[in-house]
């Protein structure tokens, strides 16, 4: 039997298609085009209807009409004064100013709320999902949605959704040759891990999120994912759907969390948005990729019901233990440091990666020169630069060869980031702020040039500014990234590029087209604005004897010993 707000869709909007089963999906038989479909998304409403309603009357008001308001997280409230307000809608009297959808509890306080797992109209304008199931409008916008919480037993109690639920989502959708995501995802909870990559929200890591819904997002590819229940507002940087160079280029997934309606801290709990439903989308703008997009955070996390995982990288591969090469700095000789434990049980370790030819950087080469390290660990080593720009300045490098930081494998890019940790905390005690920077042209072996600048000398902002304007002289567009992206997700390796990291947190970018000059970096920080040592901005105007190298290093080696964590190891 159909309920009451099928009834109504039949007759106002022309004949429909309803698959019979135990999710909802509606399917409506007109003609699609581009038109944008406006949507309002609220986080949990605990009951205050009149206070969500009238602010969205507000923007209504201000931007024009809405097609249709999302609630996620929990919509009703087990109090009294809820109650009272929410007859009044359920009677009549009251009448909700835009078609709301809503998912159902997240608490058995609210379960008794809905009338069971199938969606059905609650009152005027106010429509229940249902525990699970795809509904599609009248403009082909599909809506995937999942309602409460993961449950920890089975029979799943009222408020919780199981396993059986996901997965009778999932098959009919993901079985299909031609499925290529769905335009929005509506979850209660969130998905185990997602800030993965990404800047991290302002919750308990820990405890957060649903493993379960981590595999269903990972799976159905939303372009948008919607999640409430943590009473925080966080949006997550937009992640892709597909492994670069090799899958074919999919459309991105932006991860938002909403807090609740009226909130004490004024965090956002409305969020409005225009969308084009993929259906009529053409491929080559579907896919297309935001600067600060990263990799998706459910490569790891997410498994196959045998515990196998997906694609991409494995934990088996990361996990691998390595052993540690260790150099004797005393003897100037290198020897193998194994880990602790039964070494038979362990796979062999991943062999570092050897240059073409002769490399002046990689450690295991005769060129290098050894009487420069000042700290080794694993997949990484510091070492004095050649011609400083002062006694502090540095290079981490890597071990083996790779050219670029967006080449570097995942256990090397993590040990290059303590030791940046490492190096601020040093430089900090020594009342000292560290700028890094990178050149990827012209270059044979990463460098990644740290060097440091004293507090009262200048300014973040000073140093900043410095970058920009020399750039600007240079008639190079030096442009400012997003603090917590990703260097491999804007520059493609092989990419020729200039990066600059400062202590504030901010990224400066350039992508390099044609003639660069070499010392450009070096030339900012020499420059009177910041150090002051025009005179030291060519590395090969500073040399110095060997036996003045060995002295200036083992000074810093000193010095740096009771931050290098490789003297832990």
């Amino acid at each position: 039997m159909l309920s009451r707000c099928l009834r109504r869709k039949l007759r106002t909007n022309g004949t429909f298609k309803l698959q019979e089963s135990r999710w909802t999906w509606l399917q409506f038989d007109q003609e699609m085009d581009e038109k944008p479909v406006k949507v309002l998304v609220c986080g949990d409403v605990e009951g205050k209807l009149g206070a969500l309603f009238n602010r969205v009357q507000s923007i209504q008001k201000k931007t024009g009409h809405f097609d249709l308001l999302l609630c996620v997280g929990e919509f009703f409230a087990a109090t009294p004064e809820a109650e009272e307000e929410w007859q009044r809608y359920k009677s009549g009297e009251k009448k909700a100013p835009i078609h709301t959808y809503i998912l159902g509890a997240g608490s058995p306080e609210t379960a008794e709320k809905f009338p069971g797992a199938d969606g059905c109209e609650l009152a005027d304008n106010i429509t229940y999902l249902g525990r699970r199931g795809v509904f599609a409008g009248v403009s082909g916008l599909q809506i995937a949605y999942v309602s409460g919480r993961e449950a920890t037993r089975e029979p799943a109690p009222a408020h919780c959704f199981a396993s059986k639920d996901l997965a009778e989502l999932l098959a009919p959708l993901i079985g299909g040759a031609k499925f290529r995501g769905v335009d929005i995802l509506l979850t209660s909870q969130w998905p185990e891990e997602v800030w993965r990559f990404a800047n991290k929200p302002e919750v308990d890591t820990k405890s957060c999120g649903s493993g379960a819904l981590a595999n269903v997002a990972d799976k159905l590819k939303p372009r948008y994912h919607f999640a409430a229940l943590e009473g925080i507002h966080y949006e997550r940087l937009p992640y892709r759907n597909h492994i670069v160079l090799q899958e074919n280029a999919q459309h991105v997934t932006r991860f938002i969390a909403l807090a609740s309606v009226n909130n004490p801290a004024k965090k956002k709990y409305l969020y409005a948005f225009n969308i084009v439903p993929m259906k009529t989308m053409e491929p080559s703008e579907l896919v297309k990729q935001p600067q600060d997009v990263t990799e998706s955070p459910y490569r790891r996390v997410a498994k196959d019901r045998d515990g196998a995982l997906k694609s991409g990288t494995s934990l088996a591969a990361e996990e691998e233990p390595s052993t540690q090469f260790f150099f004797d700095l005393n003897s100037g000789r290198g020897r193998k440091r194994p880990h602790e434990g039964d070494r038979s049980r362990r796979k062999p370790p991943r062999e570092h990666p050897l240059p073409p030819g002769e490399c002046w950087f990689c450690l295991a080469s005769p060129q290098v020169e050894k009487h420069l390290v000042v700290s080794i660990g694993t997949h990484c080593y510091l070492a004095l630069a050649k011609g400083g720009l002062n006694a502090g300045h540095v290079l981490i490098l890597p071990i083996g060869h790779y050219r670029s930081t967006v080449e570097l494998a995942a256990e090397v890019l993590q040990e290059m980031e303590k030791y940046k940790a490492a190096l601020r905390s040093f430089y900090k005690s020594r009342g000292e702020r560290c700028v890094l920077f990178e050149r990827n042209f012209r270059s044979q072996h990463l460098q990644l040039q740290v060097v440091p600048v004293p507090l009262d000398c200048c300014a973040s902002d000073d140093i900043k500014e410095a970058f920009m304007l020399q750039a600007q002289e240079q008639q190079m567009e030096l442009a400012e990234i997003p603090r917590h992206s990703d260097l491999k997700q804007i520059a493609p390796p092989g990419t020729p590029y200039f990066y600059v990291e400062l202590d504030s947190g901010e990224k400066l970018f350039y992508r390099i087209q044609r003639n660069f000059p070499l010392q450009f970096g070096r030339e900012v920080l020499a420059s009177e604005a910041l150090l002051n040592v025009p005179t030291r901005a060519d590395w090969k105007e500073c040399k110095q004897s060997r036996a003045d190298e060995e002295e200036a290093c083992a000074r810093l080696r000193e010095a740096f010993q009771p931050y290098d964590f490789a003297w832990d190891d």
